[in-house]
């Protein structure tokens, strides 16, 4: 056989670039060898680190189905520090929590469809359920005394009614159910069902009705959820429960009717600082506005720290000392860059302190000494990791431009972080606390070695509004001089997202398309994220001019470059990017074919079956009654000049997506076949909008591969020389 072989070889019957494992082009399977590394917490000695990794397993209730599972790991932070994976069950973990001592580890893995909250030493023993309540519990904090966990759970209104612990006095809330022909809000008695009875018996008969899900009575502003239309409404509450005694019920700190979202213990584990609704009488559907208290540990006596009208608050930290609270605060209502701000814990809102910085900010976390205040934010491409000197509120770039920073912790003079960029989608790195010395703790992702990856090339130019557009060139991966390629424009949605090198969920797609033979251009538009506020609110009342001269501009720049053939053009973008994909293909027409995801098309249409419905009035100044606000929504509505789509055109949308409405979709597909134009419509089973995402791996591939087919009917990616 080894002759054989040899003699195969000698006569290049087998290429020798095979024999020596040469790396190979991005499949579309390799979505399914991507791992995920977040969720990353470290000690307070800041010597282990705990995190979390999600990869696709096969799924063992459906053969060739793929389910994402979450595990736990660990690593010291010391040089050379042995990485152990800490979590194996099939049902996953996740949300890890360090005990004070750096003893136990306290996480989250769901029992019975319900997330609990879980326990385990972690120099070796069996993790022990903590938690077994009936509505679930979450988001695990440790008191600072390690002898309590505080946790959250989503508590459905109908059940907090009738609640004896959460509701003792069986009170109800101050706003209005908004039920019509009801001044008051009032609540059953104790008639029973019955069909043919009285009225009180007739509610109770309808009441049942609603419980067995045989009716869904909606009274709610927010009736949709991300998968749903739905009447329930449900209300945060937080717990603690004994960490030490077993079996321990929990006891609640918070109660009533309000939207609590975020609560942290005081370092001296006396007091918790709480993230909740401003006014108690205002419905938590219509109140957008939050503010932040203090309140002893019990959850009693709140003090109001800092609220205001029209303002929400987020990402509360509270620093180690106890002396700071770090926050941002961003106005209800319409598109902005939230501030970045710290508030004496014993001040008040006059001795706040903003620190200035023109991007979105997230993951806030306080160095040990609490001179430094670390985020990450989305900036020109990347997602760096900053940090803000308290004293002087300068801010400092840690990490590269062109990487994204996932996750990460800081203690003690040591960070760790999880990183993507272009050679690797997620790996995990330990740093010093200004990362000048960085070294990789693990790698998740040790296959990409052998692919051969597109590296792409940044550009800019400056806008009809002065402003400067930033967009990436990606050549084809077997990319050779002197031929011709065909152009993806792929074009992000939000529209307030932005891509780049260091933005995570393209990275896999981008790859595939361009290990398929195309080049891909992608940037961002007026009214991206990444690079302040003024980029961001330039796409007011203009979702569709605007934005499709940018990235039309940065197509035609790419083609000049020479190697795109102008005649082999597509198109694709889900969400906001797929209306804008409607609305370029409807204005202009040199796209050979184009796909649009999960989009948008009809303006007034989604203000009512979205539940990113705020997206309207924030963007467009009004509700779709108003006749100023309707003229501007039909203008703007890609809809409008449907009969104007010629372009070959597939349409995805998942069955389940409420974020935009699968009915928006429906509308655009009936309204091309009666056109007799060139459509495909291709609906998901129980795909939500965060499908491409976080969805079924089967859906998911199937998507990809079939935007890759339809646009192969119309286009041939055999490189031609060029003329």
């Amino acid at each position: 056989m080894k002759k054989t072989t040899l003699i195969l070889l000698a006569c290049g019957l087998i290429p020798a670039a095979r024999a020596q494992q040469s790396p190979g082009p991005v499949q579309v399977t390799d979505l399914l060898k991507i791992q995920q590394v977040g969720g990353i917490t470290l000690t307070r000695d800041g010597r282990r680190a705990a995190f979390t990794v999600l990869a696709a397993e096969p799924d063992e209730k459906s053969k060739g189905d793929y389910k994402n599972v979450t595990q736990l790991y660990q690593v010291g932070t010391a040089a050379g520090a042995s990485l152990r994976q800490l979590t194996s069950s099939k049902e996953g973990a996740s949300q890890p929590a360090w005990s004070p001592d750096g003893r136990q580890l306290a996480f989250v893995r769901t029992v019975d469809d319900k997330p609990q909250v879980f326990v385990m030493p972690i120099d070796g023993g069996e993790a022990r359920q903590l938690t077994r309540y009936k509505y679930g519990a979450g988001a695990p904090k440790w008191s600072p005394d390690g002898r309590q966990i505080l946790f959250s759970s989503p508590v459905p209104l109908r059940e907090l009614l009738r609640d004896s612990v959460l509701n003792a006095a069986k009170g109800v809330p101050g706003w209005s159910f908004e039920k019509p022909g009801f001044a008051k809000n009032s609540l059953l008695g104790p008639a029973k069902p019955n069909a043919d009875g009285n009225l009180a018996e007739i509610r109770a008969y309808l009441d049942k009705n609603e419980v067995d899900k045989k009716a869904k009575v909606l009274d709610n502003l927010n009736f949709q959820d991300e998968k749903d239309v739905s009447a329930e409404q449900s209300f945060s509450q937080f717990f603690l429960v004994s960490a030490i005694e077993a079996g321990a019920p929990p006891v609640a700190v918070t109660h009533g009717f309000y939207r609590f979202s975020q609560a942290e213990f005081t370092p001296d584990g006396q007091h918790l600082v709480l993230l909740a609704a401003l006014d108690s009488l205002r419905h938590p559907d219509r109140a957008q506005e939050n503010g932040l208290y203090l309140t002893d540990r019990a959850g009693r006596h709140p003090r109001l720290l800092l609220g205001r009208d029209s303002t929400a608050y987020s990402s509360l930290r509270v620093s180690p000392s106890g002396k700071w609270l770090a926050f941002q605060q961003e106005p209800t209502g319409r598109v902005a860059v939230p501030t970045l701000a710290l508030l004496p814990l014993n001040g008040s809102a006059k001795d706040m302190i903003t620190i200035p910085f023109d991007r979105s900010k997230g993951a806030l976390a306080w160095s040990s000494d609490e001179q430094y205040l670390y985020f990450t934010a989305q900036a020109n491409g990347g997602a760096p990791l900053y940090r803000a000197n308290v004293k002087t509120r300068k801010i400092e770039k840690l990490s590269a431009a062109d990487t994204g920073i996932l996750s990460f912790d800081v203690a003690q003079g040591r960070v760790v972080f999880a990183q993507t960029g272009v050679r690797n989608p997620s790996d995990l790195f330990v740093a010093d606390a200004g990362l000048r010395k960085v070294e990789r703790a693990g790698t998740f992702n040790d296959w990409v070695k052998n692919r051969q990856l597109s590296m792409p090339e940044k550009h800019s130019f400056v806008n009809d509004k002065g402003l400067t557009v930033e967009y990436w060139v990606m050549k084809p991966t077997a990319y050779q001089a002197g031929r011709k390629y065909p152009l993806l424009l792929d074009i992000h949605g939000g529209p307030a997202a932005m891509w780049g090198p260091g933005e995570a969920s393209m990275w896999h797609e981008f790859q595939y398309f361009a290990a398929q033979g195309y080049g891909v251009v992608y940037g961002n538009p007026r009214g991206s994220g990444g690079y302040g506020q003024q980029f961001l609110r330039a796409n007011i009342n203009d979702w569709g001019t605007g934005p499709s001269a940018d990235v039309l501009a940065y197509l035609d720049k790419t083609v000049a470059e020479g190697w795109a053939d102008p005649q082999k053009l597509v198109v694709t973008g889900g969400s906001y990017a797929g209306y804008l994909v409607a609305w370029i293909i409807a204005h202009d027409h040199r796209f050979q074919a184009a796909c649009s995801q999960r989009g948008v098309y009809d303006l007034a249409t989604f203000f009512g079956e979205g539940n990113a419905w705020r997206l309207v009035p924030n963007y467009f100044g009004g509700y779709p009654w108003e006749p100023a606000v309707r003229a501007v929504l039909t203008r703007e509505s890609p809809i409008t000049y449907v009969q104007n789509i010629t372009t070959p055109y597939i349409i995805f949308h998942g069955e389940s997506d409420r974020r935009t409405g699968f009915v928006q979709s429906e509308m655009m597909f009936r309204s091309l076949k009666v056109l007799g134009r060139p459509v495909e419509y291709v609906r998901h089973p129980g795909g939500t909008h965060e499908l491409t995402r976080s969805g079924d791996n089967r859906q998911r591939i199937d998507q990809m591969l079939r935007t890759y087919e339809f646009f192969e009917r119309y286009i041939n990616t055999k490189a031609v020389v060029a003329q």
